[in-house]
């Protein structure tokens, strides 16, 4: 049974990287973003989705981190 699991977990990896390929493949239209007065260079729409990507997963961590040591510090709720 182990194995399945494995097979079906690496056969799931295998395909998540075959739609991220396929995804930057066909983005490949080159864009400049601009916001309040900032641009950016020339670069593939998937660079800035990508970007955005990872920027999301590293916020998203560290704030539920910060709300959860808020949260433990001040006790349980109806007590702090």
């Amino acid at each position: 049974m182990r194995g399945v699991k494995r097979v079906v977990a690496v056969l799931i990896a295998v395909l998540a990287a075959l739609v991220v390929l396929a995804f930057v493949l066909e983005n490949q239209q080159g864009v400049a973003l601009s916001f309040l007065g900032w641009s950016t260079a020339q670069m593939p729409v998937a660079v800035f989705i990508v970007i955005a990507l990872i920027v999301g997963m590293l916020i998203g961590p560290l704030l539920g981190a910060l709300i959860g040591s808020r949260r433990r510090k001040s006790g349980p709720a109806g007590h702090g």
